[in-house]
């Protein structure tokens, strides 16, 4: 007969579930709408803020546009890797025991897949956020990143906070 900690497990996983899969939705939902319907590739650059702009830029490289490559090969490497990721990442929000640190797999598993569409859809990741800052002459700027980058960012750092103060959780397998 399973007890209260079996509950508490399904409970958890089916958070991790949903962030994944809200995740995905509103990360494919933005960039569908930013590249189809608002049309950005001619519009160009939207000021939103003094700080903050819409751009369009295919990332074709891995994290903040690191190890360019558009070569097919290359791409097929990186999707082998990132599919690889995903399932190692969702044993181990399977086996997670806090919720905080399967909330945090979820939004890392659906922004991987999130990206890995557009690199099978476009042969790259879509990216359209820049954080800007103007100094002087001198324009300083973020990496230009989408809401699947967000919450990657944001999964990572409550993965970190959950295995620092949070409660022991699973270990990855």
């Amino acid at each position: 007969m399973e007890g209260d900690g079996s509950n508490a497990l399904s409970y958890h996983l089916r958070l991790g579930v949903i962030a994944a899969v809200a995740t995905l939705v509103l990360d494919q939902a933005s960039k569908f709408w930013l590249v189809r319907v608002f049309d950005i590739a001619h519009r160009g650059t939207v000021r939103l803020t003094p700080f903050f702009d819409l751009v369009l830029a295919w990332n074709q490289g891995i994290s903040f546009g690191w190890f360019q490559n558009d070569g097919f090969i290359a791409q097929i490497v990186l999707m082998a890797i990132k599919a690889i990721a995903v399932v190692v990442l969702a044993v181990w929000m399977a086996r997670s025991r806090t919720p905080l640190a399967t909330l945090a797999l979820g939004l890392i598993i659906g922004g991987a897949i999130g990206n890995g569409i557009d690199r099978f859809a476009y042969g790259a990741v879509v990216d359209f956020a820049l954080f800007h800052i103007k100094i002087g002459e001198t324009t300083f700027n973020w990496y230009v990143f989408n809401l699947a980058d967000v919450a990657i960012v944001a999964g990572v750092g409550a993965l970190l906070y959950d295995s620092f103060w949070g409660l022991p959780a699973a270990k990855a397998p």
